[in-house]
């Protein structure tokens, strides 16, 4: 497989304006760890191989366990590995990222109304609308994962 276009190269101002959006959730109050669960889980229910890599890689920086990473496909069934605010997070960007198929069911969000304020909601539902664009430009320009193509 080789990569179809370069986006980076091609839309710069583009690729920019995205990594503004990822900049400002950095700034907000949702922890970085917490931001990568949710995108390596994003890109996992979409099959991006490229921020699967990106996004595992990031949480073993972040010191996340290892047990943790390998198990976010199935955080609903590995008991308490995961906190409540975690498995609110993680439902929600699986009901986003499948929304024509799941909607945004009400007992989902009530999950998260008890985990999170207004404000992080809001800055949730942007970090998964970002990660979703995200896996879209990598999968159909066929971005190669780092591990792959040795960046």
């Amino acid at each position: 497989m080789s990569e179809r276009i370069d986006f980076n190269q091609v839309a710069p101002a583009g690729m920019k304006a995205l990594g503004g959006v990822y900049h400002y959730l950095t700034q907000t109050d949702l922890p970085l760890p917490l931001l990568e669960l949710v995108f390596l889980r994003i890109s996992q229910i979409n099959g991006c191989a490229y921020c699967i890599d990106m996004h595992s890689k990031a949480l073993h920086k972040a010191n996340v366990s290892w047990d943790k990473i390998v198990l976010t496909a199935v955080w609903n069934e590995s008991g308490n590995l995961f906190s409540d605010r975690e498995k609110a997070a993680l439902r929600w960007a699986e009901c986003l990222t499948l929304i024509a198929s799941a909607g945004a069911p009400d007992e989902d969000y009530a999950a998260l109304q008890a985990c999170f304020s207004d404000k992080e909601i809001v800055d949730l539902n942007i970090a998964i609308g970002l990660m979703n664009t995200y896996n879209r430009m990598a999968i159909s320009l066929k971005k190669l994962p780092a591990s792959v193509s040795g960046q």
